[in-house]
């Protein structure tokens, strides 16, 4: 059973839709991207998850039906902007957070420690929030919705000011929370976050969902008939069925020409005595189809 339906929601300010009949469902250990451009419908669509917002129709259920103040505790929420508390310590902070979500006193203490060490911060809990860096900031962001051992947990933008050291550690972080079976939803700009770790997607450009379903999936459909080929013999001018190609890091990147089979392009090969050690679909990178279909070029779909 999916945890997060959404079932044709809308929601207008005026005369302007935000989210204009946005539908997917989200499941237990999956890493789902909500992704879209900047104005797309994103927050919103986050928003009336969380019962922040009401949708104007359509339909949310999250943890087997509506929100309740109940499931929130069972929710951890990373907003894209900072929600701390800047002039008191860090510890004081995490730990008064970490209580608002019904953890003791004690257990919060014991659990913020771990995440403390963990995320390299054990030696900045007497500082102020505000004397801490973006990337530190950030990492404390994430232990508060991370501490309360959440079922849900929507991310947004968490890769925020993080170097890559970092952002590895917050990667594994996410994969070990999918192998936890819990349901994750990943808001980023960064396709190639979305490429590592995202099981399946939904793209919502202008409030409307226009791409969705499997991440492999989605990247088949969008493929078209360019090969890669890695091999140690230089190629001859011609090939037959090939338009074109042109050299790349390594290999030859090969053009198609209109009908041809790349099957029959690889018998060409081998028949020619050209050593193949890589051949395949040039698959298109996940910058590559969103830039597709928010601009709506979709002439190689």
């Amino acid at each position: 059973m999916s945890t997060i339906q959404v079932e044709n929601i809308v929601k207008a300010f005026g005369s302007q839709r935000a989210v204009d009949g946005v539908s997917f469902e989200v499941n237990p250990g999956e890493i789902f991207g909500l992704l879209g451009p900047n104005g797309a419908g994103k927050t919103t669509t986050i928003r009336i998850l969380l019962d922040i917002f009401k949708a104007d129709s359509g339909r949310v259920s999250i943890l087997g039906g509506a929100m309740t103040e109940e499931k929130k505790n069972r929710i951890g929420y990373l907003p894209e902007e900072r929600g701390l508390y800047q002039e008191i310590k860090l510890e004081q902070c995490l730990t008064y957070l970490a209580t608002l979500k019904g953890l003791s006193q004690a257990e919060a203490t014991r659990r913020i420690n771990v995440y403390l060490e963990r995320f390299d911060l054990a030696q900045h809990r007497k500082k102020k929030l505000k004397e801490l860096s973006k990337g530190m900031q950030q990492k404390a962001q994430l232990i508060v919705t991370l501490v309360h051992e959440p079922d849900v947990l929507i991310i947004d933008e968490p890769f925020s000011a993080l170097d890559p050291v970092n952002t590895q550690m917050v990667k594994d972080l996410l994969l070990e929370e999918r192998g936890k079976n819990r349901t994750i939803v990943l808001c980023t700009h960064q396709m190639h976050q979305v490429e590592e770790l995202c099981d399946r997607i939904v793209l919502i450009n202008q409030g409307k969902s226009v791409l969705y379903g499997g991440l492999e999936e989605i990247r088949r459909r969008f493929a078209g008939q360019d090969l890669l080929l890695r091999t140690p013999t230089a190629l001859p001018a011609a090939l037959p069925g090939v338009a074109s190609y042109e050299h790349t890091n390594g290999g030859y990147h090969l053009m198609l020409s209109a009908g041809s089979d790349p099957q029959a392009v690889l018998a060409g090969l081998l028949s020619a005595g050209i050593t193949v050690e890589q051949f395949e679909i040039a698959m298109p990178t996940m910058d590559e189809i969103f830039i597709r279909v928010v601009t709506g070029d979709s002439s190689n779909e």
